[in-house]
């Protein structure tokens, strides 16, 4: 459908994640669509997406039959109009939803793929480089972010523009690479059996890294670190203190998380090819940019024997603009036939 033709209705585009879900109403102004109203729910306060959404029109002011279109980026695979959702225990599905909020036209989006389709909209100061490399025209595009879990998105040109292809990349096995890691991997498949690199490179991976690094020696938390840590989100309190380096074993434990984070995007890049540049999405890498430009993310996505001088020719991009997947869904929306 073209958005661009609706008249005095509404359009809705939600950012569906584990933790947080933000959603936006958008109006068609002089030929332009702007953002109306603008609401931020958490995500686990709810037992489905049905219940979070009734919340949304109630908050709103706006019923439900005044949205002529909705798409919703949401954090898990989706086959066939549903999503159940990786790190929720949701069932999303577009028939039903439509249906249920008599929305015309309702279109599920994996995350990472809508913050693929919102590349196109980034401008110079929504991203912070950290490596600048050789960016080939036409060239294909990665996208990978740490969050929740671990998102992933190929972007390949096709025809007149680049056609975006979503992925469940975060989910392949980890891959040790060194001692500590070695050690890493064997206390994660107590619980875990098999380990995936999600498991270790997103906000509850690094609390893991704190706990093994922890529970192995390296270090005792400060009193000020564990208050922290209970008073708010616990992986967000040892990022805090980490990157003010005001407490070593969360400094430890960051590092490690950012060379594993580095390695792991390092591997999705020679899987691409991606010479039209690498994209560091999701929420963990906008708190940390100045830790991630310290040199220590590039030095591990380069380790790569003798593909590293190919590695260090692909651009690698921090995304700072947080509605990044709102803009994602909104021109997935606008492009949908």
């Amino acid at each position: 459908m073209s958005v661009g033709k609706v008249r005095q209705l509404y359009v809705l585009v939600g950012d569906i994640g584990g933790t947080n879900s933000l959603l936006e109403l958008f109006a068609e102004h002089d030929g332009e669509m702007r953002g109306v109203k603008e609401i931020l729910l958490p995500s686990a306060a709810f037992s489905s997406f049905d219940l979070l959404l009734d919340r949304f029109f109630a908050e709103s002011g706006v019923a439900s039959t005044s949205v002529a279109a909705a798409c919703f980026s949401v954090a898990g695979p989706v086959e066939g109009g549903v999503c159940a959702m990786t790190n929720l225990d949701w069932r999303i599905d577009e028939a039903a939803l439509s249906a249920r909020y008599k929305i015309a036209e309702v279109r599920l989006l994996n995350d990472f793929a809508a913050v693929g389709h919102g590349i196109a909209s980034l401008g110079e100061h929504d991203v912070v480089t950290l490596q600048r490399g050789v960016a080939q025209p036409h060239g294909t595009r990665l996208v990978v972010g740490a969050g929740t879990g671990l998102g992933v998105c190929m972007l390949n040109w096709q025809g007149d523009g680049y056609a975006v292809h979503s992925s469940e990349a975060g989910h392949t096995d980890f891959a040790p690479l060194n001692a500590t890691q070695d050690a890493l991997l064997a206390a994660l498949r107590v619980p875990f059996g098999r380990v995936s690199y999600e498991r270790i490179v997103s906000g509850p991976g690094l609390l893991r890294i704190f706990g093994f690094l922890q529970d192995t020696g390296a270090g005792v938390p400060s009193k000020q670190l564990r208050e922290a840590m209970q008073k708010q989100d616990a992986a967000a309190a040892i990022s805090e203190f980490a990157v003010g380096k005001l407490d070593p074993l969360a400094v430890r434990a960051l590092e490690l998380f950012i060379t594993v984070y580095g390695e792991f995007v390092g591997n999705m890049a020679l899987t691409t090819l991606s010479r039209g540049g690498v994209y560091i999405a999701g929420g963990i890498a906008r708190k940390i940019a100045a830790k991630l430009g310290d040199g220590s993310f590039v030095r591990a996505f380069t380790d790569k024997g003798r593909f590293a001088d190919l590695l260090r020719r692909y651009p690698v991009h921090i995304v700072t603009d947080p509605k990044i997947g709102l803009k994602g869904a909104l021109n997935y929306l606008r492009n949908a036939d």
